[in-house]
């Protein structure tokens, strides 16, 4: 353990005063539960689903870029929040929003980790990736599994706030997995990214069922109610740090066997995914690098008309 530094108040702060005391809270996850909820109601509406995503313009943007990227457009463009929906289809919608809103509030640099902008998105989509993967292979719900790998560790965009704020300067660094930050976060703050993670969860009105097992990522046995998926997370921020690695990065200790066993996963199995989430990466970038052109013109009877993507 670190010694504790001097001149900071950490003995009196808790992850919800950090919360709190955010400037610039993140707001755009805020429409992931309720998106949630409107996707498993049978009752829901498609003008419904494309009322919420157009509350939020970035959102919205970026929805309709991606659905007018190559793997989507197929030549054809669309302008509308509708017809994009339409285009990517209900069962997509729910990943679609997910990535705009990663990466709206994941791409920023973050100093006290030494982390570059884009660096945090990709840890994030990653064990997001791993997490869907691992939950279909272990009958979780591969939705809530892909959401809590998004956002696992978005503890540290509030903890990196309040260093710059209250202590300019000072770094954490990470260890690796499976601790990554969390003895230097626990020696200066009392508490770790995983619990302020929960916290930022509980104040845009995630479920337990989801805050939980981000809370408990660290340390997923330890929890009763919410160990199975812990349990998922933790194997998925494995098979992310292994799909991000380097080729001559050494591989980082595997996940203790009975952190595994109530999910019935084998090391061999979270290789495999950590291949396959590689190659979706892969995947990823190619679609989110493909931009649609500025300006398009269309001829109408009326004569020609100049469209640029819009959230409308």
């Amino acid at each position: 353990m670190l010694p504790h530094p001097a001149g900071l108040p950490s003995a009196l702060l808790t992850p919800d005063q950090v919360v709190r005391e955010l400037r610039h809270l993140p707001s755009a996850p805020k429409v992931l539960p309720r998106l949630k909820r409107l996707l498993t109601n049978c009752n829901s509406s498609m003008s419904e689903i494309v009322a919420l995503i157009r509350l939020d313009p970035a959102i919205s943007a970026r929805v309709l870029q991606t659905a007018n990227s190559a793997y989507y457009s197929k030549g054809v463009r669309c302008f509308t929040v509708d017809e994009a929906v339409n285009r990517v289809g209900y069962t997509q919608v729910y990943e679609l929003v997910a990535y705009a809103v990663a990466s709206q509030v994941l791409v920023r640099p973050l100093g006290a980790y030494g982390m570059e902008p884009d660096e945090l998105w990709r840890m994030s989509v990653a064990c997001a990736l791993a997490a869907e993967m691992l939950a279909g292979l272990t009958g979780e719900e591969r939705d809530i599994a892909y959401t809590v790998g998004l956002l696992h560790c978005v503890g540290l965009l509030a903890i990196d706030e309040w260093i710059q704020r209250n202590h300019p300067g000072r770094r954490l660094v990470s260890q690796g997995f499976p601790r990554e930050t969390c003895e230097h976060e626990r020696a200066l703050l009392g508490f770790t990214q995983a619990e302020t993670g929960a916290s930022l969860l509980r104040h845009w009105d995630f479920p337990l069922s989801m805050s939980e097992p981000i809370r408990w990522q660290y340390f997923p046995r330890s929890t009763a109610g919410y160990q199975r998926l812990a349990c998922l997370l933790h194997a998925a921020k494995w098979v992310r740090t292994m799909a991000l690695a380097a080729p001559e990065a050494i591989s980082p200790p595997a996940p203790d066997a009975w952190l595994l066993q109530p999910l019935h996963l084998t090391v061999p199995k979270l290789e495999q995914c950590a291949g396959e989430v590689r190659r979706q990466l892969a995947a990823i970038n190619c679609l989110l690098d493909s931009s649609p052109p500025e300006a398009e013109t269309i001829e109408f009877p009326g004569g020609l008309r100049q469209f640029t993507d819009r959230a409308v």
